[in-house]
């Protein structure tokens, strides 16, 4: 919530944040589905991709930034971080879901996420393919498709894990036996389980149709922007312990994060998967 934050200046963070989305789509798109060098980022054998379209939208989302907002800091997947003097700093995943468009899947979206003093304000995902937009307002969450008139999202209500939709990008990012073990108790009780989706899967939780989401070693770009989209929407958002999702995903440590659309939910998930 925006709390004591004045509505104007609330705003015109939303206004900004929808002219960014506007300005890095047709820079994403004009590489979606053609054939785009593929750069890993990784070492040791590891895949982690990176396309001018990745680095491409981020630059353009910042050189706009610094022209709009020019004395909040940012924090970028591709180009790090660029200290600010207000107390807002913008967090952009350019492309969340890299494999997803190297390989022409539409699961991938842009994240332009706020954090005023440390705390998420505001988040946006943009999917310029489908023309879908996924935002959070000041007390409800809302998404559009082809600029059209914006629908409140709601999570749905689902008390029980035996009910309860589950999505993850994918199994093997589940490192170690703890986190493995954590999955598969959730796979076990959950009425279905889905891979693939990165961003997309915590929009569509937003919406009603997933009832959990767990990832596994997060960065704040991956889940920033997110935050205030499922809250706003009535869900929740946490680190596996129950903690603060925004500062458990810091970039030294990384985050494993739960998404809940249901409150009860969240708490079963919580005690099932600590004692896993």
């Amino acid at each position: 919530m925006s709390g004591s934050l004045p509505a104007a200046d609330f705003q015109a963070i939303v206004r900004v944040a929808h002219e960014l989305a506007d300005i890095s789509g047709p820079v994403i798109l004009k590489h979606f589905r053609k054939a785009v060098p593929v750069e890993n980022k990784a070492a040791g054998g590891a895949f982690d991709p990176v396309t001018k379209a990745d680095r491409g939208a981020e630059k353009a989302i910042v050189q706009a930034l610094a022209a709009k907002m020019p004395n909040d800091g940012v924090v970028g997947e591709e180009f790090g971080t660029k200290p600010g003097t207000s107390p807002y700093q913008w967090v952009i995943d350019p492309i969340d879901g890299t494999r997803s468009f190297i390989i022409g899947s539409p699961l991938w979206g842009t994240l332009i996420g706020v954090l005023r003093d440390g705390k998420p304000l505001f988040g946006l995902m943009d999917q310029p393919f489908t023309g879908e937009r996924f935002w959070s307002g000041d007390r409800a969450s809302y998404h559009s498709v082809g600029g059209g008139r914006p629908q409140r999202l709601k999570t749905r209500a689902c008390a029980s894990l035996e009910d309860a939709v589950l999505a993850s990008t994918h199994p093997d990012l589940f490192e170690g036996d703890d986190q493995v073990a954590a999955l598969n108790s959730l796979k076990a009780v959950a009425r279905l389980t889905r891979y693939g989706g990165d961003c997309y899967n915590y929009c569509l939780l937003a919406a009603g149709f997933i009832d959990i989401v767990l990832e596994t070693n997060l960065k704040p770009y991956d889940i920033v922007a997110l935050i205030p989209i499922i809250e706003r929407a009535g869900g929740r958002v946490t680190t596996w312990t129950g903690g603060d999702a925004a500062s458990g995903g810091d970039a030294a440590s990384g985050g494993d994060v739960i998404a809940c659309g249901d409150a009860r939910l969240h708490e079963a998930v919580l005690r099932l998967i600590n004692k896993a």
